[in-house]
């Protein structure tokens, strides 16, 4: 990096920390505070809701997951848009209503006191270590490639984030997530066109499209019932859907965007915008991946993205081993270049079929590497598909750009981190402290109470970002995390809703085995992570329905 990338960098995370602050300090009551005096429009709510669940992770693995696997991720999000709608209709109206500042706080006037810590301390669980994921995400990779100190830059993140969440609550989020997401966009756009231009002469957007197709890379549809397949048409309406609707309508911190709307319509408007927008979004950042697979076919491409890993192996007996497969990748590559050319040319079958049979040889390669890595040293991380845009960025880009870029992951993480510490504090301090204390207190207090669990929350995810290991792909181990209690919380929620006859205690009881069924199906991996939502969801009001006749109990009474 040139001192003109860490003006930049630098320069950009300070703006929006201390543009924050400004904006938004000296918050009087709670209701400032947590919902932000509900004086949000519907374009703040939903690039706040956008924010909130673009973390760093969707900027840093899901380029790498197109350039691997190709544009079939996007079906991922195919049962947002519905969960929006149905978000839109049943439950913002019904939290307005209620006056609630998190969407807890429904579950005890629906059931009882009981029910409804059970399901906040769910959240807090997930969201904890979602948390320190968010921290943790970028600053693995970042160090790895930069040569950064890893606990620093979780120390870094964490407490750029804590400053501005603290200061403003609520508010403060919404505000610097408009200029967060502007950086983003901008880095984002800014990327894409110079990879098309970095493209060889002749070779337009069209023709990469072309390349993509023939690598089968652009297969975004996949209609198949195969439970093994963790990307398809049916995984995204259905698991997809169940997960955006306890994500979107359960989860505090995407309740709390919506719920500093200024009127039920600014939520709504919100949230559709969020669901019209989010798809396309997620569509050209796949994009993007799929382009750097494509520069890459014409310019040398590592054999594992990861630096740890190729120093590993560089500094154990399989270096030759290791030559001789990058020498080997090398020649496949030239290859392959040929025969794009020839099908750009011609666009004859014969090419297509060969550029095919390449690809699978370039992936044998690749997996063969990771053997060796292994066997060099078995701590060090293989899977580099959350490594490939960062290698891009730091090999390719001009200067200036590159700290624009690294602005980009950190500002998404800043985003995401803000709404996840601010949610998990509003949690915590209205449905467990609040709740039970006796002794009645003033806004202020309240509000301080606020800005302390926000720090300690802070704190708890500092610390988990710390001790955190890289697990597969990482925005696959989010929604892993989230897969496993979602699903709970969404049938709590739809039990409260619709099935009156259902009470506390076979509710409670039903959300605890079932919590215990879901996380040994995960252990077993019997279903894709993406089903465990459904799994969870449908279980909890199943059993819940079925030992209501057997406990009993008086209807609770809405207050």
């Amino acid at each position: 990096m040139q001192t003109i990338d860490w003006i930049v960098l630098i320069g950009t995370l300070l703006f929006i920390v201390l543009y924050g602050v400004w904006k938004t300090k000296g918050s009087k009551n709670v209701q400032e505070y947590i919902r932000g005096g509900n004086e949000a429009k519907w374009w703040t709510i939903g690039l706040s809701v956008m924010a909130t669940q673009a973390s760093a992770i969707t900027f840093l693995s899901t380029p790498g997951q197109a350039f691997h696997s190709g544009m079939g991720f996007v079906q991922f999000y195919f049962g947002l848009p519905i969960a929006m709608v149905i978000i839109c209709l049943i439950f913002i109206p019904l939290y307005h209503k209620l006056n609630v500042y998190t969407a807890y706080e429904y579950l005890e006037s629906r059931f009882d006191l009981k029910t409804r810590t059970l399901t906040a301390i769910l959240f807090l669980i997930q969201r904890g270590l979602g948390a320190g994921i968010t921290i943790f995400a970028p600053a693995i990779i970042l160090s790895a490639v930069l040569g950064w100190n890893l606990t620093s830059l979780n120390i870094i993140i964490g407490i750029l984030v804590i400053i501005y969440t603290v200061s403003g609550g609520t508010k403060a989020v919404s505000v610097t997530q408009k200029q967060q997401m502007a950086v983003i966009f901008t880095g984002m756009f800014i990327a894409f066109f110079l990879i098309i231009s970095y493209l060889p002469d002749g070779v337009t957007f069209s023709k990469a499209l072309d390349i993509a197709g023939a690598s089968g890379k652009m297969k975004v549809l996949d209609f198949s019932f195969d439970l093994n397949n963790r990307y398809t048409v049916w995984t995204g309406i259905l698991g997809g859907t169940f997960l955006m609707l306890s994500y979107f309508g359960t989860d505090q911190s995407q309740v709390q965007r919506y719920l500093s709307g200024k009127s039920v319509k600014e939520s709504q408007l919100g949230l559709l915008f969020n669901g019209l927008l989010k798809v396309p979004m997620q569509f050209f950042i796949l994009l993007v991946g799929v382009m750097v697979f494509v520069f890459y076919q014409f310019n040398p491409t590592p054999i594992n993205f990861n630096p740890a890993a190729k120093e590993a192996v560089q500094n154990s007996e399989y270096a030759q081993e290791y030559k001789q497969l990058e020498n080997k990748l090398e020649e496949v590559n030239a290859k392959k270049e040929l025969f794009i050319n020839n099908y750009l040319t011609d666009n004859q079958v014969k090419s297509k079929t060969s550029i095919q049979e390449l690809n699978v040889v370039d992936k044998q390669i690749r997996d063969d590497a990771k053997v060796l890595i292994k066997k060099a040293n078995p701590d060090v991380e293989t899977n580099d598909k959350d490594y490939v845009f960062i290698h891009f960025i730091l090999n390719n880009l001009p200067r200036g750009l590159i700290g624009l870029l690294l602005a980009v992951i950190l500002s998404a993480a800043m985003s995401s981190t803000a709404s996840e510490l601010n949610a998990l504090a509003s949690t915590t301090t209205i449905d467990l402290y609040k709740r039970n204390i006796k002794d009645e207190k003033t806004d202020k207090h309240y509000v301080n109470a606020s800005k302390f669990f926000t720090l300690v929350w802070g704190v708890l995810a500092i610390l988990v970002a710390c001790f955190a290991n890289l697990f597969d792909n990482l925005i696959q181990l989010v929604n892993i995390i989230g897969s496993i209690f979602y699903g709970n919380v969404l049938g709590i929620f739809l039990l409260a809703f619709f099935i009156k006859f259902v009470h506390s205690n076979a509710t409670f009881i039903a959300a605890i085995i079932t919590q215990c069924i879901v996380i040994f199906v995960w252990t077993q991996d019997w279903l894709p992570f993406l089903w465990l939502n459904a799994l969870g969801c449908g279980l909890v009001m199943i059993i819940a329905i079925l030992i209501q006749p057997a406990i009993g109990s008086k209807p609770k009474t809405t207050s």
